[in-house]
Parts: C-alpha cells; structure tokens; sequence
C-alpha cells in the first residue's frame, strides 16, 4: 500500500528566550499533539514561502526566517510527513491562533513537558541540542 508522503514546513518561532508551541486542535489528525506552526507545501512553493504563507494563514503574524535545522522524515501508522524546521522570529503582528486549541510560549527546557507529535520530536531534540 502506498502511504501519502506529504511535506511540511515548520517554525520554531523564538521570542524573549522563550519558544511558541501549538497543541493542534480536538478535529486536525493527530488531536492535541503539540507541534511547531506550519503546514504543507504547496506544488511550487518553497517551504520558506509555505512558512510565511501558513503563518499569516494560522497565526496571523509576519515571520523572518533565521537558521534552518536538518528536516526530518516520521512515518505514521496511515502517512508519512517530512517536516522541514525553521528558526524564526516574528516581525509583524501578536500571535493569534485561528486553527490550534492552544498556544504556549515556554523556555526551551520546558518543551519537553509537552505531549509532542511524534514527527516534531527528533526537531525539538535538535533544537535543544543546538540552544
């Protein structure tokens, strides 16, 4: 069988020493995992351009994009995402989430109290090794 293998961007949005956190809503697949903010990329776009778009869609904030981290592949039980982790700021706008239950902004070594998606694990493990 052929699993759908789908690409996304994600942001590891840093503010005042702390890291934003998004728990995904009760009706998204994998329900009130907590991940980094993104979303699919779209045919032809980069997944800069995704993360700024996706951003604006989800957050309603202007990002800049920082570092890149290395992306990263989780195969789940019915698709395959291969998530592509930016470090970023906000340049415009207050976070206001229109499709997440919730967001948190915590110190890097409180993330890890969050009940994560599996995919955005070996990112957060990166991240903290790279903080």
């Amino acid at each position: 069988m052929n699993k759908r293998h789908i690409h996304v961007a994600c942001a590891i949005i840093e503010r005042n020493g702390h890291v934003l956190a998004a728990q995904r809503s009760a009706s998204m697949s994998l329900p009130l995992k907590w991940e980094f903010p993104g979303g699919k990329i779209d045919p032809g776009e980069t997944p800069e351009q995704c993360l700024q778009r996706e951003l604006v869609e989800e957050l309603d904030v202007i990002i800049s994009i920082g570092s890149t981290l290395a992306p990263t592949t989780h195969h789940y039980p019915t698709f395959t995402v291969t998530l592509y982790p930016f470090i970023c700021s906000i340049e415009q706008g207050e976070v206001t989430p229109s499709e997440h239950a919730a967001i948190v902004w915590l110190p890097p070594e409180k993330l890890l109290s969050l009940d994560w998606a599996e995919a955005d694990g070996p990112i957060l493990a990166e991240y903290m090794r790279s903080a």
